[in-house]
């Protein structure tokens, strides 16, 4: 595993479904059911849904989560809550916060209007430099990010194009692999 580069782990971004930047939320609520019942279906081996802009570029990708936190769009005066709830603030600060923010007020009432009016544009962003990892990067610092940020998948990068996705569920194939297959220590 020394010598196992980032690219030979990497799945190409050809192999994901993919959304525009441009799409409603409604639309995608739609793609993302499609991407799951083409996995459980087994028509395709991921669910990921990479999100695309109008030059066809990777600009992210999409979560049901993506999804939920697109309907109350107060979350982007919050820059990194996940890293603040992992950090020790108390859930009652992060109470606060959403009670300041005003949070989830009304977006469940306006639900069916924000279906078909919120781009999902407005709140997908592009990759963390923490989420990415160049192509040609030994694994090690895959390893690392990974352990660290606690993802589930890293964007692969040649320059500054994204070209293919990095799952953690292959690198920990490939670690149980060479883990069974070292002699038995004596």
């Amino acid at each position: 595993m020394e010598k196992t580069k980032v690219r030979d782990l990497m799945r190409p971004v050809q192999d994901f479904a993919r959304l525009s930047s441009g799409a409603t939320l409604i639309e995608a609520v739609e793609a993302l059911e499609k991407s799951q019942q083409d996995y459980l279906a087994g028509k395709a081996p991921q669910r990921i849904l990479l999100v695309e802009n109008e030059k066809g570029e990777i600009v992210g990708k999409l979560s049901p989560m993506d999804v939920v936190q697109g309907l109350e769009p107060n979350y982007s005066k919050i820059d990194n809550l996940k890293e603040m709830s992992r950090f020790g603030f108390s859930a009652e600060t992060l109470n606060t916060m959403k009670d300041e923010y005003r949070l989830w007020e009304k977006p469940l009432s306006e639900l069916c209007r924000k279906a078909y009016g919120v781009k999902i544009d407005s709140f997908v962003r592009l990759p963390a430099p923490d989420h990415m990892v160049a192509a040609e990067e030994r694994m090690d610092k895959a390893f690392h990010r990974f352990v660290v940020g606690r993802h589930d998948s890293l964007f692969v990068q040649e320059g500054k194009q994204i070209v293919g996705l990095i799952r953690f569920s292959d690198v920990y194939q490939s670690i149980a692999e060479t883990m069974r297959a070292c002699p038995l220590a004596e």
